[in-house]
Protein backbone atom coordinates (compact mmCIF):
# COMPACT_ATOMS: atom_id res chain seq x y z
CA UNK A 1 0.00 0.00 0.00
CA UNK A 2 2.99 2.31 0.49
CA UNK A 3 3.37 2.61 -3.29
CA UNK A 4 -0.30 3.60 -3.64
CA UNK A 5 0.12 6.30 -0.99
CA UNK A 6 3.25 7.66 -2.68
CA UNK A 7 1.43 7.83 -6.03
CA UNK A 8 -1.29 9.98 -4.51
CA UNK A 9 0.85 12.52 -2.66
CA UNK A 10 0.68 15.76 -4.66
CA UNK A 11 3.32 18.35 -5.42
CA UNK A 12 2.47 22.03 -4.98
CA UNK A 13 -0.43 21.45 -2.59
CA UNK A 14 -0.99 19.41 0.56
CA UNK A 15 -3.18 16.38 1.15
CA UNK A 16 -4.30 15.07 4.54
CA UNK A 17 -4.37 11.51 5.84
CA UNK A 18 -8.22 11.42 5.82
CA UNK A 19 -8.22 12.51 2.16
CA UNK A 20 -5.68 9.83 1.26
CA UNK A 21 -7.70 7.30 3.25
CA UNK A 22 -10.79 8.11 1.16
CA UNK A 23 -8.87 7.83 -2.12
CA UNK A 24 -7.39 4.48 -1.12
CA UNK A 25 -10.78 3.09 -0.08
CA UNK A 26 -12.28 4.23 -3.39
CA UNK A 27 -9.48 2.37 -5.20
CA UNK A 28 -10.22 -0.81 -3.23
CA UNK A 29 -7.46 -0.58 -0.59
CA UNK A 30 -9.37 -0.96 2.66
CA UNK A 31 -7.25 0.11 5.64
CA UNK A 32 -8.13 2.02 8.79
CA UNK A 33 -7.17 5.68 9.05
CA UNK A 34 -4.58 5.06 11.77
CA UNK A 35 -2.69 2.64 9.48
CA UNK A 36 -2.56 5.29 6.74
CA UNK A 37 -1.30 7.88 9.25
CA UNK A 38 1.47 5.55 10.48
CA UNK A 39 2.61 4.77 6.94
CA UNK A 40 2.68 8.47 6.07
CA UNK A 41 4.92 9.14 9.06
CA UNK A 42 7.30 6.36 7.99
CA UNK A 43 7.33 7.45 4.33
CA UNK A 44 8.05 11.06 5.36
CA UNK A 45 11.28 9.86 6.97
CA UNK A 46 12.52 7.98 3.90
CA UNK A 47 11.27 10.10 0.98
CA UNK A 48 11.34 13.81 0.13
CA UNK A 49 7.90 14.37 1.63
CA UNK A 50 7.09 17.49 3.60
CA UNK A 51 4.75 17.22 6.58
CA UNK A 52 2.88 20.31 7.71
CA UNK A 53 2.08 19.69 11.39
CA UNK A 54 1.02 23.22 12.29
CA UNK A 55 -2.62 22.12 12.52
CA UNK A 56 -4.62 18.90 12.33
CA UNK A 57 -5.13 17.02 10.17
CA UNK A 58 -1.49 17.20 9.04
CA UNK A 59 -0.84 18.00 5.38
CA UNK A 60 1.60 16.07 3.17
CA UNK A 61 3.20 16.94 -0.16
CA UNK A 62 6.39 16.30 -2.13
CA UNK A 63 9.09 18.85 -1.35
CA UNK A 64 9.51 21.63 -3.88
CA UNK A 65 12.78 20.31 -5.32
CA UNK A 66 11.47 16.76 -5.57
CA UNK A 67 9.89 15.33 -8.72
CA UNK A 68 7.83 12.97 -6.61
CA UNK A 69 7.34 9.30 -7.41
CA UNK A 70 4.91 9.04 -10.32
CA UNK A 71 5.62 12.22 -12.22
CA UNK A 72 8.62 10.89 -14.21
CA UNK A 73 6.42 8.09 -15.61
CA UNK A 74 3.83 10.51 -16.98
CA UNK A 75 4.91 11.88 -20.33
CA UNK A 76 3.31 14.89 -21.97
CA UNK A 77 0.92 12.84 -24.11
CA UNK A 78 -0.33 10.88 -21.09
CA UNK A 79 -0.78 14.09 -19.12
CA UNK A 80 -2.87 15.63 -21.93
CA UNK A 81 -5.03 12.51 -22.13
CA UNK A 82 -5.65 12.41 -18.37
CA UNK A 83 -6.42 16.13 -18.18
CA UNK A 84 -8.91 15.98 -21.07
CA UNK A 85 -10.49 12.84 -19.60
CA UNK A 86 -11.00 14.64 -16.29
CA UNK A 87 -12.63 17.61 -18.04
CA UNK A 88 -14.91 15.72 -20.42
CA UNK A 89 -15.75 12.48 -18.60
CA UNK A 90 -16.09 13.52 -14.96
CA UNK A 91 -19.91 13.28 -15.19
CA UNK A 92 -19.82 9.82 -16.76
CA UNK A 93 -17.31 8.10 -14.48
CA UNK A 94 -18.19 6.45 -11.15
CA UNK A 95 -17.60 8.91 -8.31
CA UNK A 96 -15.52 6.27 -6.52
CA UNK A 97 -13.21 5.92 -9.52
CA UNK A 98 -12.78 9.70 -9.89
CA UNK A 99 -11.96 9.95 -6.20
CA UNK A 100 -9.30 7.25 -6.47
CA UNK A 101 -7.74 9.01 -9.49
CA UNK A 102 -7.47 12.48 -7.96
CA UNK A 103 -3.75 12.13 -7.28
CA UNK A 104 -3.07 11.18 -10.91
CA UNK A 105 -5.19 14.06 -12.22
CA UNK A 106 -3.18 16.42 -10.01
CA UNK A 107 0.07 15.04 -11.42
CA UNK A 108 -1.19 15.34 -15.00
CA UNK A 109 -2.11 19.00 -14.48
CA UNK A 110 1.26 19.79 -12.94
CA UNK A 111 3.13 17.92 -15.71
CA UNK A 112 1.54 20.16 -18.34
CA UNK A 113 2.39 23.43 -16.55
CA UNK A 114 5.21 25.60 -17.96
CA UNK A 115 8.63 24.99 -16.43
CA UNK A 116 10.60 28.05 -15.28
CA UNK A 117 13.44 28.88 -17.66
CA UNK A 118 12.24 26.53 -20.38
CA UNK A 119 10.38 27.52 -23.51
CA UNK A 120 7.41 25.23 -24.08
CA UNK A 121 4.48 25.52 -26.51
CA UNK A 122 1.11 26.49 -25.04
CA UNK A 123 -0.79 23.73 -23.30
CA UNK A 124 -2.86 21.53 -25.62
CA UNK A 125 -5.82 21.60 -23.22
CA UNK A 126 -5.95 25.38 -23.70
CA UNK A 127 -6.13 24.94 -27.49
CA UNK A 128 -9.11 22.56 -27.81
CA UNK A 129 -12.73 22.92 -26.79
CA UNK A 130 -16.02 20.98 -26.98
CA UNK A 131 -18.74 23.43 -28.04
CA UNK A 132 -22.51 23.14 -28.14
CA UNK A 133 -24.65 23.64 -31.23
CA UNK A 134 -27.30 25.32 -29.08
CA UNK A 135 -27.19 28.10 -26.45
CA UNK A 136 -25.20 26.85 -23.50
CA UNK A 137 -27.26 25.92 -20.44
CA UNK A 138 -25.83 25.61 -16.95
CA UNK A 139 -26.18 22.09 -15.55
CA UNK A 140 -29.09 21.59 -13.12
CA UNK A 141 -28.09 21.40 -9.48
CA UNK A 142 -27.91 17.85 -8.13
CA UNK A 143 -28.84 17.09 -4.55
CA UNK A 144 -25.89 16.24 -2.31
CA UNK A 145 -24.78 12.63 -2.62
CA UNK A 146 -27.08 11.77 -5.53
CA UNK A 147 -24.43 11.43 -8.24
CA UNK A 148 -22.07 9.53 -5.95
CA UNK A 149 -24.71 6.98 -4.93
CA UNK A 150 -26.18 6.60 -8.42
CA UNK A 151 -22.83 6.16 -10.15
CA UNK A 152 -21.50 3.75 -7.53
CA UNK A 153 -24.69 1.63 -7.64
CA UNK A 154 -24.54 1.62 -11.45
CA UNK A 155 -20.88 0.60 -11.40
CA UNK A 156 -21.47 -2.24 -8.94
CA UNK A 157 -24.91 -3.42 -10.22
CA UNK A 158 -26.58 -2.60 -6.90
CA UNK A 159 -30.24 -1.81 -6.30
CA UNK A 160 -30.83 1.90 -5.77
CA UNK A 161 -33.45 3.38 -3.45
CA UNK A 162 -34.61 6.81 -4.60
CA UNK A 163 -36.98 9.64 -3.81
CA UNK A 164 -37.94 11.20 -7.15
CA UNK A 165 -39.87 14.35 -8.05
CA UNK A 166 -41.25 14.26 -11.60
CA UNK A 167 -41.87 17.25 -13.89
CA UNK A 168 -45.38 17.66 -12.44
CA UNK A 169 -44.00 17.92 -8.91
CA UNK A 170 -45.25 14.48 -7.83
CA UNK A 171 -42.97 12.62 -5.39
CA UNK A 172 -42.25 8.94 -5.89
CA UNK A 173 -40.41 6.50 -3.60
CA UNK A 174 -39.03 3.48 -5.42
CA UNK A 175 -36.32 0.87 -5.70
CA UNK A 176 -34.74 0.85 -9.14
CA UNK A 177 -32.19 -1.14 -11.08
CA UNK A 178 -29.67 1.37 -12.56
CA UNK A 179 -28.78 0.30 -16.11
CA UNK A 180 -27.07 3.24 -17.82
CA UNK A 181 -26.05 6.87 -17.52
CA UNK A 182 -26.21 9.43 -20.33
CA UNK A 183 -25.25 13.07 -20.64
CA UNK A 184 -27.77 15.05 -22.70
CA UNK A 185 -26.49 18.59 -23.05
CA UNK A 186 -26.23 19.92 -19.51
CA UNK A 187 -28.40 17.16 -18.01
CA UNK A 188 -27.64 13.67 -16.76
CA UNK A 189 -30.18 10.92 -17.39
CA UNK A 190 -30.40 7.52 -15.71
CA UNK A 191 -31.77 4.54 -17.62
CA UNK A 192 -33.32 2.22 -15.05
CA UNK A 193 -35.92 -0.43 -14.34
CA UNK A 194 -38.32 -0.14 -11.41
CA UNK A 195 -38.53 -3.10 -9.05
CA UNK A 196 -41.31 -5.44 -10.21
CA UNK A 197 -41.53 -3.90 -13.70
CA UNK A 198 -40.23 -5.14 -17.06
CA UNK A 199 -40.10 -1.82 -18.92
CA UNK A 200 -37.19 0.61 -18.76
CA UNK A 201 -37.43 4.29 -17.92
CA UNK A 202 -35.25 7.41 -18.07
CA UNK A 203 -34.98 9.61 -14.98
CA UNK A 204 -33.36 13.04 -14.75
CA UNK A 205 -30.72 13.01 -12.03
CA UNK A 206 -31.54 16.55 -10.93
CA UNK A 207 -35.08 15.42 -10.06
CA UNK A 208 -33.82 12.71 -7.71
CA UNK A 209 -34.29 14.20 -4.24
CA UNK A 210 -32.16 11.54 -2.55
CA UNK A 211 -30.56 8.25 -3.52
CA UNK A 212 -29.15 5.34 -1.53
CA UNK A 213 -26.89 2.59 -2.80
CA UNK A 214 -28.36 -0.44 -0.99
CA UNK A 215 -25.28 -2.61 -1.55
CA UNK A 216 -27.65 -5.39 -2.68
CA UNK A 217 -26.66 -6.79 -6.07
CA UNK A 218 -28.94 -7.64 -8.99
CA UNK A 219 -28.54 -9.62 -12.19
CA UNK A 220 -28.29 -7.19 -15.06
CA UNK A 221 -31.05 -7.90 -17.64
CA UNK A 222 -29.29 -9.60 -20.58
CA UNK A 223 -31.74 -8.07 -23.07
CA UNK A 224 -30.88 -4.48 -22.10
CA UNK A 225 -28.44 -2.72 -24.43
CA UNK A 226 -27.65 0.94 -23.78
CA UNK A 227 -26.71 1.62 -27.42
CA UNK A 228 -30.02 0.21 -28.67
CA UNK A 229 -31.89 2.09 -25.92
CA UNK A 230 -30.36 5.34 -27.20
CA UNK A 231 -30.90 4.42 -30.88
CA UNK A 232 -34.59 3.90 -30.13
CA UNK A 233 -34.81 7.49 -28.90
CA UNK A 234 -35.57 6.53 -25.33
CA UNK A 235 -33.47 9.35 -23.89
CA UNK A 236 -35.43 11.71 -26.17
CA UNK A 237 -38.77 10.46 -24.77
CA UNK A 238 -39.47 8.10 -27.65
CA UNK A 239 -40.46 4.43 -27.71
CA UNK A 240 -38.50 3.08 -30.66
CA UNK A 241 -41.13 3.78 -33.33
CA UNK A 242 -39.53 4.91 -36.61
CA UNK A 243 -41.24 7.18 -39.15
CA UNK A 244 -40.47 8.60 -42.58
CA UNK A 245 -40.05 12.31 -42.01
CA UNK A 246 -40.47 14.74 -44.91
CA UNK A 247 -40.11 18.51 -44.54
CA UNK A 248 -38.79 21.60 -46.29
CA UNK A 249 -36.54 24.41 -45.14
CA UNK A 250 -35.07 27.51 -46.80
CA UNK A 251 -31.61 26.71 -48.17
CA UNK A 252 -29.82 28.86 -45.58
CA UNK A 253 -31.62 27.24 -42.63
CA UNK A 254 -31.21 23.71 -43.98
CA UNK A 255 -27.60 23.76 -45.16
CA UNK A 256 -26.29 22.22 -41.92
CA UNK A 257 -28.62 19.22 -42.43
CA UNK A 258 -27.03 18.55 -45.81
CA UNK A 259 -23.65 18.49 -44.11
CA UNK A 260 -24.78 16.55 -41.01
CA UNK A 261 -27.65 14.25 -42.11
CA UNK A 262 -30.48 13.15 -39.86
CA UNK A 263 -30.04 9.51 -40.92
CA UNK A 264 -27.99 7.28 -43.21
CA UNK A 265 -30.90 7.09 -45.69
CA UNK A 266 -31.53 10.84 -45.83
CA UNK A 267 -32.43 12.24 -49.25
CA UNK A 268 -32.22 15.92 -50.18
CA UNK A 269 -34.04 17.54 -53.09
CA UNK A 270 -33.28 21.13 -54.12
CA UNK A 271 -36.43 23.11 -54.90
CA UNK A 272 -35.53 26.65 -55.89
CA UNK A 273 -34.44 28.35 -52.69
CA UNK A 274 -35.50 25.42 -50.52
CA UNK A 275 -34.34 21.94 -49.58
CA UNK A 276 -36.75 19.06 -49.12
CA UNK A 277 -35.47 16.47 -46.64
CA UNK A 278 -36.63 12.86 -46.42
CA UNK A 279 -35.24 10.68 -43.63
CA UNK A 280 -36.14 7.73 -41.44
CA UNK A 281 -36.00 8.85 -37.80
CA UNK A 282 -37.27 7.79 -34.37
CA UNK A 283 -40.49 9.52 -33.34
CA UNK A 284 -40.03 11.27 -29.99
CA UNK A 285 -40.92 14.37 -28.03
CA UNK A 286 -37.38 15.59 -28.62
CA UNK A 287 -37.97 15.40 -32.40
CA UNK A 288 -41.16 17.45 -32.03
CA UNK A 289 -39.37 20.11 -29.99
CA UNK A 290 -36.58 20.26 -32.55
CA UNK A 291 -39.01 20.71 -35.47
CA UNK A 292 -40.94 23.41 -33.65
CA UNK A 293 -37.68 25.29 -33.12
CA UNK A 294 -37.63 26.18 -36.85
CA UNK A 295 -40.91 28.08 -36.45
CA UNK A 296 -42.46 29.39 -39.66
CA UNK A 297 -39.39 28.49 -41.69
CA UNK A 298 -40.43 24.82 -41.58
CA UNK A 299 -42.94 23.24 -43.95
CA UNK A 300 -43.81 19.80 -42.55
CA UNK A 301 -45.13 17.47 -45.26
CA UNK A 302 -45.46 14.25 -43.28
CA UNK A 303 -46.39 13.21 -40.75
CA UNK A 304 -48.20 16.49 -40.07
CA UNK A 305 -49.35 15.16 -36.68
CA UNK A 306 -45.87 15.83 -35.27
CA UNK A 307 -46.71 19.50 -34.84
CA UNK A 308 -50.11 18.85 -33.24
CA UNK A 309 -50.55 19.69 -29.58
CA UNK A 310 -51.42 16.48 -27.75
Amino acid sequence: MSLEILKRIPRGRKISAPELHQQLEAAGFVRDLRTVQRQLDVLSEHFEIERDDRSRPYGYCWKQQSLGLALPTLNEQESILLTLAEQQLHSLLPAKLVKSMEGFFDQARLRSQPVAGKRRPGRWVDKVRVVSLYPRLLPPVLQKGVFENVSNALYSDHWLEIEYRNASGRHISARVMPLGLAQQGARLLLACRFDGRQDDRSLSLHRIVCAKDTGIGFDRPPEFDLQRYDDEGRFGFGHGKTIRLVFRLPAEAGLHLKESPLSSDQEVVELGGEYEFRATVVESLQLRWWLRGFGKKLTLICPTSLLNDD
